[in-house]
């Protein structure tokens, strides 16, 4: 049970901060599940910063 936990720890601590800064608050100690959350997140954080520059790209032209 300790070498799971031991992986799940190396794994949260080569994350990005922002993703790490979710997962941590979890404490998920499966690493499948781990892995899992994980690409949830990123993929998350990767469709809102696509909204986001989207939104102020239009903005910009709205503006010009």
């Amino acid at each position: 049970m300790e070498a799971e936990e031991d992986k799940c720890v190396k794994f949260e601590n080569g994350l990005r901060p922002n993703i790490k800064q979710l997962i941590g608050l979890s404490e998920i100690r499966n690493f499948p599940m781990l892995v899992n959350k994980s690409r949830i997140c990123d993929k998350d954080s990767k469709a809102k910063a696509n909204y986001y520059k989207a939104a102020s790209e239009k903005r910009g032209r709205d503006m010009g």
